[in-house]
């Protein structure tokens, strides 16, 4: 039996409204130039005579007013408004965030984060996970969606590296290409961002990112090239500076690479905040600065009166965000109708992408899967209470969102459950307060200020221990009651955007208190405590709690003793990621690591189930019967969680990240030049060895390698055959289900270096993939389709895209560091 595959990705129609991007392909898998002129003016292939129209009748001031953000009369809770022009049917613009969907204050669909959707290596997936974003956009009063991330991942560190796809460019392109068709497909703009090398949230509005042109075209841009032959209708400019310029007035990439060189018609926005200069940003080419107008609104009027920009640049801008609305049918003067939500139809695929990304990392003895007659202890708080998505730009108001306790407890016979870990505190004992109070619940009357001034007292066994303080509070941020100790403030509001992109799952308590928490080591003896609250125009409520290690130890002890009353243990595990802020370790956060030493030393059957953002260490890997990777899988994770756990569902998913085995050895460790930067300016001194390739140029073993992933079944690989076409390489193969279950396979074909290029390259990079879904004893043959592109390296002398010619070794396998098969082709001639 033969499956042949199509070029990834694929080039279908978009099903656009009222328009079309003109791409040309190259020979090499690439795309022509636009012509110099048309990307200059923003003439380009979907200018139309209805754009011209109407662009000769807007006023200046009319046509500046199109180009920055606004205050919504009307808002619905997404992150950005520009107001149209009412006088000549240009309606306004609603821009929502959207990684793993909508958000709104209104109830969507919170999908799983983007990396477990990555990794189900499935680009059909991607292009229905596009879809049902793009349709709850529209139906939710959304015209623009800031979405999807397709920076990779290139640090461990980066706070956002859940809401992009890989560190690898050939995945990352394939999926951002497949999301955006999806989304745009249901009649949505998308915005591909954060372009370009936001590959860090540390620093991220300051730093200068310095690349060379080769690293920069074959690992970073791959992605956004994919995404603009796709017809994205909007790119976001990044924070960062690029070889020493702003993103979002860097003229070699906001006009060279992306109008020039790949033909791009949309326009470009500021990520929020990130513009910098008034004429200096658009005659670079930046169309639109969000979310308000300080520099392209007043000033840029004036800019254009007194003559210091010329008024086609502001035509230019609004040309583009004119002509994509056009293409989207927003300007014939009606919009088109928006559809309902279809509830059921967002959560069936956010559980298809939930267990489809599943990851097996580890299933030593049979641990997996679980029996449903077995007695069973879940261990944990995102046991009992589900971490759905990260926080910041990100996080979704979900109808429901199911814990996994309780998915479990449907399954198994019987089943108990311990904390383990607990992070939002323990009472404070009144006996350590002089005065004593109830810092369970405090109440403030709206009007009314609530104030407190004693001591705390701190035993000799306490002392010298990390304290944390977690305070809980219903009013606003600037009702936050003011915590002092001995004259610290312990809670202070975060400057900028930072306070409200906080986590998804550790900022809000289980009754719906915000939380925030501060972590010291108090002196034996008294300290001063002093609280104001608040009470504001409705009132507030509030309690003061502690972490110590104290109340650490009895945590454990609860869960060693329900580990060793049960056969099997699922341990749930968490690291709560934050836009605005980077990790500062790969270990996990907290006392988790001593409560799996202590659990896995109870009951060696324990899984540890992983809700984190990015790569983990493991010191306590071999400890552990299994560990399964969920990252944060949505609203439906309960249930896939479950369906994986016991076997309904073959885990699919392969890691798109490696996993370093500690923070000594990863591609930035020991390097502060690479990250996380030395007076400002960040170095990618890796080069092209980015991701996996760093890892077998400099022989590091990873924790466990790209493309890893384990099924509970095996899989045999056979018979390869490779043969150089016309149009790219053609990898043949059978795949053969060897083991007593239906069953993933994720076959991956990756190539060595060309002999015939005297460039550096690559030990081997990612060719190309399967996902393949066997029953018990099926075999099938396989073929993978190499895109030329793929077999390239751009070439700086000649600033374009070399074929690697000659005789290419390719490897088959399972993963990065798994090769099942080997064979050689000669490319080209």
């Amino acid at each position: 039996m033969t499956d042949t595959v199509s070029r990834f990705p694929r080039r279908s129609a978009l099903r656009l409204l009222g328009g079309a991007v003109a791409v040309v392909a190259a020979a090499t898998g690439g795309f022509a130039p636009a012509s110099r002129a048309h990307a200059r003016d923003g003439r380009g292939p979907g200018a139309g005579a209805r754009v011209e129209g109407l662009l000769a009748r807007l006023t200046l001031d009319e046509k500046i007013s199109l180009l920055h953000g606004a205050t919504d009369p009307r808002p619905l809770g997404q992150a950005g408004y520009v107001p149209g022009v009412a006088r000549l049917g240009i309606p306004p613009l609603r821009l929502a965030d959207g990684p793993a969907g909508v958000r709104v204050t209104r109830h969507a669909t919170a999908l799983p984060a983007p990396v477990l959707l990555a990794s189900a290596f499935d680009p059909d997936l991607a292009r229905r996970y596009g879809q049902v974003i793009g349709r709850e956009g529209r139906a939710l009063g959304q015209d623009v969606l800031l979405s999807p991330m397709v920076n990779l991942i290139r640090t461990p560190y980066a706070g956002r590296n859940f809401e992009t796809f890989s560190e690898d460019p050939l995945l990352s392109a394939h999926l951002v290409a497949a999301e955006i068709e999806g989304i745009q497909g249901e009649g949505l703009i998308a915005t591909v961002k954060h372009f370009a090398l936001n590959n860090q949230e540390r620093d991220r509005t300051s730093v200068d990112v310095r690349v060379d042109e080769r690293t920069l075209h074959e690992t970073e841009l791959r992605g956004f090239e994919a995404a603009v032959a796709a017809g994205t209708g909007a790119v976001m400019g990044a924070y960062n500076k690029v070889n020493g310029t702003f993103a979002c007035e860097n003229e070699e990439l906001l006009t060279g690479v992306l109008r020039e060189r790949w033909g791009f018609t949309g326009w470009v926005m500021t990520d929020w905040s990130a513009a910098h200069s008034t004429r200096e940003a658009l005659m670079a080419g930046l169309d639109m600065e969000m979310p308000d107008g300080t520099h392209f609104g007043t000033p840029l009027t004036a800019a254009v009166r007194d003559g210091g920009v010329p008024e086609r640049y502001v035509d230019r801008a609004v040309r583009r965000v004119l002509t994509v609305m056009d293409r989207f049918g927003l300007l014939g003067g009606t919009v088109p109708q928006r559809p309902d939500r279809d509830a059921e139809a967002g959560a069936a695929v956010a559980r298809e992408v939930a267990e489809a990304g599943a990851t097996l990392l580890r299933n030593a003895h049979g641990t997996l899967p679980l029996s449903a007659g077995g007695s069973v202890a879940v261990i944990g708080p995102t046991g009992a209470r589900p971490l759905v998505s990260g926080g910041g730009s990100a996080h979704v108001v979900p109808e429901h969102a199911d814990s996994p306790l309780d998915a479990i407890r449907s399954r198994a016979a019987r089943v108990t459950y311990a904390l383990g870990e607990d992070a939002f505190g323990k009472p404070l004992p009144a006996s350590a307060l002089d005065p004593a109070f109830d810092t369970e619940a405090q109440r403030v009357d709206a009007g009314r200020t609530w104030t407190y001034d004693g001591t705390l007292t701190v035993t000799d066994a306490e002392a010298g221990d990390d304290w944390t303080f977690v305070l809980h509070y219903s009013g606003t941020p600037s009702l936050r009651p003011k915590v002092l100790l001995d004259g610290e403030e312990l809670f202070p509001l975060v400057p900028g955007w930072d306070e409200y992109f906080m986590g998804g799952l550790l900022t809000h308590a289980a009754d719906g208190l915000s939380v925030r928490r501060k972590t010291l080591k108090p002196a034996r003896g008294k300290h001063r405590l002093s609280i104001t609250a608040q009470g504001g125009d409705t009132g507030q409520s509030f309690r003061l709690r502690r972490i110590t290690a104290a109340t650490r130890a009895q945590d454990v002890a609860e869960a060693v003793r329900a580990a060793r009353a049960a056969r099997d243990v699922v341990l749930f595990a968490y690291e709560d990621a934050i836009e605005g802020q980077d990790r500062t370790t790969i270990a996990l956060p907290g006392n988790q690591e001593r409560l799996i030493e202590a659990v896995t030393a109870a009951n060696p059957r324990t899984t540890v189930v992983l809700n984190t953002s990015s790569a983990t260490s493991m010191p306590w890997l071999e400890r552990t019967g299994a560990v399964l990777q969920m990252y944060y899988p949505g609203q439906e994770g309960a249930a896939a969680t479950a369906a994986v756990l016991f076997g309904d569902r073959d885990p699919g998913g392969r890691l798109t990240q490696s996993f370093p085995a500690d923070d000594e050895h990863h591609p930035v460790a020991g390097d502060p030049r690479r990250y996380p930067g030395v007076a400002g300016t960040e170095q990618y001194t890796e080069g092209v060895h980015v991701g996996h390739r760093w890892y077998d140029a400099e022989g590091v073993p990873p924790l466990f390698p790209f493309g890893h992933g384990l099924s509970y079944t095996s899989f045999g690989y056979e018979d390869p055959d490779a043969r150089w076409t016309a149009d790219g390489l053609d990898v043949a193969f059978t795949v053969r289900n060897t083991g007593p279950r239906d069953g993933v396979a994720v076959p991956q074909v990756y190539a060595g270096p060309a002999p015939d290029l005297r460039l550096d390259q690559p030990v081997r990079v990612l060719a190309g993939y399967r996902r393949l879904t066997l029953r018990a004893g099926e075999q099938r043959r396989v073929t993978v389709r190499v895109e030329p592109r793929t077999l390239s390296s751009w070439d700086p002398k000649a600033r374009d895209w070399v074929l690697g010619t000659g005789p290419r070794t390719l490897w088959i396998g399972a993963s990065s560091r798994d090769p099942r098969l080997r064979t050689s082709v000669r490319v080209g001639g």
